[in-house]
């Protein structure tokens, strides 16, 4: 089954540049109608400037495809709603949302300032939010929709004078995780996107010798496979780099099941750490708040 999107309409966050252009070309390739957002700042989130996200636009429609360009912020909730509602008002409806947008503002924990740390929280993690709240309701009027947010190996497994960044990439992760949960049954799906790839974002992060290797076109692909009928999976994170694809999964070790009907002793937890934590036979966490205790306890008899 050829993957398509033709007649669906796309929403693309920070389209203007990078990972989102080619988001934002690919969809456009395979029949989307695509507003493409960008308000063409700096790395840092400054100086706006609307030629980038205009520049795509042009690029879509040169190539035979339909795009309209929307230069607000969607880290402040009226911006967000204003790209979905220009979506609405020119396309009629809105099927697919790639959150994309970021900015960088990288230093040590101990010397971020709280502006930064915050600023990057409000563009990455509620620009997230602001635009997934403001397309939800259509998707689900639907009963159809695909939703990527981006993560990042930053966040899922740290990296150097990127708190900041890591926290936000790390809470669209649990928004995706409740997300999956609420919208499977209304069909729309949500996914993450875990890219690496070699963009002015990366330009500082990425040795000069694999640059070759991680061109935005090898991930745009895998976003574009999330955003189309043919992927029924929801609640994924989807590692691409270098062009290796792989889903990255929260596990759980086997551990040490202790009596929960009988008090427990920090002593006991000392003797069974090496347990505790021993990977071998891990296997994917259950969702919720309890995981699987339900489970656990009825096989102990404990419960009915």
């Amino acid at each position: 089954m050829a993957v398509r999107l033709d007649g669906r309409v796309a929403l693309v966050t920070g389209a203007g540049s990078g990972l989102g252009r080619e988001h934002a070309l690919t969809l456009a390739r395979l029949g989307a109608k695509v507003v493409v957002n960008d308000i063409g700042t700096t790395l840092r989130g400054e100086n706006g400037d609307p030629a980038p996200g205009d520049r795509v636009v042009a690029e879509i429609v040169a190539e035979g495809g339909e795009a309209i360009a929307h230069h607000a912020s969607i880290a402040e909730p009226e911006g967000a709603q204003s790209l979905v509602d220009l979506a609405v008002e020119r396309f009629g409806t809105v099927d697919v949302l790639v959150n994309n947008a970021g900015i960088l503002r990288d230093k040590t924990f101990q010397k971020m300032s709280l502006e930064d740390f915050e600023a990057v929280l409000r563009v990455h993690l509620m620009g997230t939010v602001f635009c997934t709240h403001a397309a939800w309701p259509v998707m689900t009027a639907n009963g159809y929709g695909r939703v990527v947010v981006t993560t990042s190996g930053s966040a899922t497994n740290g990296n150097f004078g990127q708190a900041n960044y890591a926290a936000a990439k790390l809470g669209v992760v649990g928004l995706m995780n409740v997300l999956a949960l609420e919208g499977v049954r209304k069909g729309v799906l949500i996914n993450a996107i875990a890219p690496g790839a070699a963009t002015r974002m990366t330009a500082e992060l990425i040795p000069s010798e694999i640059r070759d290797y991680l061109a935005p076109g090898l991930v745009s692909p895998v976003v574009a496979y999330l955003c189309s009928e043919s992927c029924t999976d929801t609640g994924c994170i989807i590692w691409s780099v270098a062009g290796k694809v792989s889903r990255v999964f929260y596990a759980e070790t086997p551990g040490v099941q202790f009596d929960p009907s009988q008090s427990l002793h920090p002593d006991e937890v000392e003797a069974a750490w090496p347990r505790i934590i021993d990977a071998d036979g891990a296997e994917p966490a259950a969702p919720g708040p309890i995981g699987d205790a339900v489970q656990r306890l009825a096989r102990m008899g404990l419960i009915g």
